[in-house]
């Protein structure tokens, strides 16, 4: 009998066994579809802000072809000048002429700032932003004044020293997500004489609290000056900011004084430094190098004559650097403070602003060599062999740098010899990412801390999360899709020979690539996007359904709709632009004339008739204005499926 039951016994584990394997397979590949259906959705993001910020730097051509063009622009505005492509005008930046007339009322009930600031303010601060408190516009002007004076007198590259006993930690991108800057602090204490931090660049955009985020660092910055570090990023920007919500925040929170404080914030952006470099080890800047990258040349460049990344410089006659060869660089780097007396010129050299544009802007890639970043537009991609080369020619070890959202909130590569580190969490979604922040020393291996902004107690389950990540995705997806039907409809059109309305797979993915240029596995992707037939062609017009534009305007042609649209955030800025008082309206005839020069440098196939027309009915009482923000804000996508988007794809 004992023989008997044993071997029942054995069989029964045998089974166990068995079905124990065949759920870890199975939940194995279930898991492994869920993380590719994640990889794609944050295939789709990056790949969307990349365009975006694309579109951004080209728009640094149509400036300069605006200035020419525009002919009244010297006599009509030239505040429009000094601010794209000149200096700041000192005679509204002095002190005085902001602070001395904004008055504290009593009334007033957020934190009070006590100058010269201490460690108390610090804390004063970040308790009243945890209450969703905003510090008065008085406040906000004097820590910008007193943070440009103390920015001014640094180099452009801080250099820093660490020991066993004294680490420093390195944060990166932060886009205004204040619960993550606060979780940095419960974790790893605030900033202090024996607490040092580097923050490494994009502080604001995107996020809803920038200001807040930059007032803590700021005053964290004018108590330890010697202990925190700030440098810039390629958001510290004042155009970048019209495009991605900061000028819209400060708008928004500071009704009557944010017009002083754009004008200040555009200032002490130039002074930040643009880099910090560790125990002479270590290269922290935002973007990343070049091939060509002098890093003697950008500890000695005038770095405030740098207004913009989207600006750059008008030739000038004579000048010695417009045309700049490669040259061989010394081998040791030579720090020099920044000039800070008159030159014949306010702006940098043509080969000085690329220099700082690799830095900010650029990303690495695991291919060799250095060529254009065609993503973003703007810098270089680099590889390891680049890597070595420049960490070598300046005796330097590794490259910090942040400027990439990564799943993990930090990635190495180049064999170790470059790390990225990112510290907003759920950049684009909930659950799309984690934070992280570095902590090192002299002679130690860097130590990464990771971590997840979440106001829920416990975690969703993960394709909770992977749908919802996807479904964001995927809507912002379709938005550029229906921003494009046009041009789309004709690229189907000229491979459906036959007329049958539908493609193969491989045409269909060929026509949303080559007209969109995202660079997405739309192969992947076609399930979400269309419908197929039983032979798995594609009904290409199912790539524009449940989906359009509202049209403000009910009698303006779809072409003009799509186009206004598409290039909505463009023509925001440049109306911005030239709307200096923040009034919100320009001119019936300056809308046509900026209209036509866009129109013709972007090569936009728009009769004038229809913008004549549409400018009309844009002006809507008649008064020779035009609200052109709320005119923009009324073009917006349609979704008709949004409920059976949130109610998710199913399990994978």
């Amino acid at each position: 009998m004992g023989c008997g039951t044993s071997s029942v016994t054995d069989t029964r584990s045998e089974q166990v066994l068995k079905a124990a394997l065949v759920i870890q397979n199975w939940y194995r590949g279930y898991s492994t579809r869920l993380k590719a259906r994640q990889r794609y959705a944050l295939n789709i993001f990056q790949s969307i802000e990349y365009a975006d910020e694309q579109g951004q730097l080209q728009l640094s051509n149509f400036f300069s072809f605006m200035l020419e063009n525009y002919a009244h622009i010297h006599e009509k505005d030239p505040e429009i000048v000094a601010r794209l492509f000149g200096s700041t005008l000192q005679d509204y930046k002095d002190r005085q002429d902001y602070v001395a007339f904004v008055d504290v009322p009593n009334s007033y009930n957020g934190p009070r700032l006590q100058f010269p600031l201490t460690f108390t303010d610090i804390d004063l601060l970040v308790d009243a932003f945890k209450q969703q408190q905003i510090l008065h516009a008085r406040y906000v002007l004097e820590v910008l004044f007193e943070t440009k004076k103390v920015l001014k007198q640094m180099p452009n590259f801080t250099h820093v020293k660490t020991s066993p006993s004294k680490e420093i930690t390195i944060c990166g991108d932060l886009h205004g997500k204040l619960d993550d800057l606060l979780l940095i602090f419960y974790k790893n204490g605030l900033p202090s004489g024996s607490n040092s931090y580097i923050f490494n660049g994009d502080f604001v955009d995107r996020g809803r609290n920038s200001i807040e985020i930059l007032m803590i660092l700021f005053v964290s910055f004018l108590v330890y000056p010697n202990d925190l570090h700030l440098n810039r990023g390629n958001h510290e920007d004042f155009m970048m900011n019209l495009r991605y919500g900061f000028t819209k925040e400060i708008l928004c929170k500071y009704k009557i004084h944010g017009k002083q404080i754009l004008q200040i914030l555009e200032d002490v952006y130039t002074w930040l430094p643009i880099g910090t470099i560790i125990d002479n080890e270590i290269l922290v800047i935002h973007g990343g190098i070049s091939e060509s990258t002098d890093l003697n040349l950008l500890h000695r460049v005038e770095r405030h004559k740098m207004k913009s990344v989207l600006m750059p410089p008008t030739p000038l006659d004579g000048d010695p650097d417009t045309s700049v060869k490669k040259k061989k660089f010394n081998a040791t780097i030579v720090p020099q403070e920044v000039k800070t007396s008159a030159s014949h010129s306010e702006q940098l050299t043509k080969h000085e602003w690329e220099q700082v544009i690799d830095i900010l802007w650029s990303d690495p890639r695991g291919k060799r060599g250095c060529y254009p970043n065609t993503s973003r537009g703007g810098g270089c991609y680099f590889g390891p062999d680049i890597t070595s080369k420049v960490l070598n020619r300046y005796q330097l070890k590794m490259l910090i740098r942040s400027h990439e959202c990564k799943p993990e909130g930090y990635e190495i590569c180049h064999d170790g010899k470059v790390i990225t580190i990112f510290s907003a969490s759920n950049y684009y979604e909930e659950g799309s990412n984690r934070g992280a922040y570095i902590k090192l020393s002299s002679g130690m291996a860097p130590r990464f801390f990771q971590y997840q902004v979440t106001r829920a107690t416990c975690l969703r389950p993960l394709y909770q999360r992977v749908n919802a990540i996807e479904s964001s995705a995927i809507r912002i997806l379709r938005e550029r899709i229906i921003a494009r039907k046009t041009d789309l409809i004709h690229a189907f059109q000229l491979q459906d020979r036959s007329k049958s309305g539908k493609l193969s797979m491989s045409q269909w993915a060929f026509s949303m690539e080559n007209t969109l240029g995202l660079n997405l596995p739309w192969r992947s992707l076609s399930s979400r996007l269309v419908t197929t037939d039983t032979n798995g062609d594609i009904n290409y017009m199912s790539s524009f359904q449940d989906i359009h534009i509202q049209k403000p305007v009910k009698e303006a042609q779809s072409t003009l709709i799509e186009t206004l649209y598409r290039y909505r955030s463009d023509l925001q800025i440049i109306f911005n632009v030239i709307d200096s008082d923040h009034s919100g309206l320009i001119s019936v005839e300056e809308f046509r004339s900026m209209w036509k020069l866009f129109n013709s440098h972007y090569n936009i196939h728009i009769d004038d008739f229809q913008i004549d027309e549409l400018a009309e009915r844009m002006d809507l009482n008649k008064d020779g204005s035009i609200d052109f923000n709320e005119f923009l804000k009324a073009f917006h996508v349609v979704h008709k499926l949004d409920k059976l988007n949130k109610s998710g794809s199913g399990l994978a």
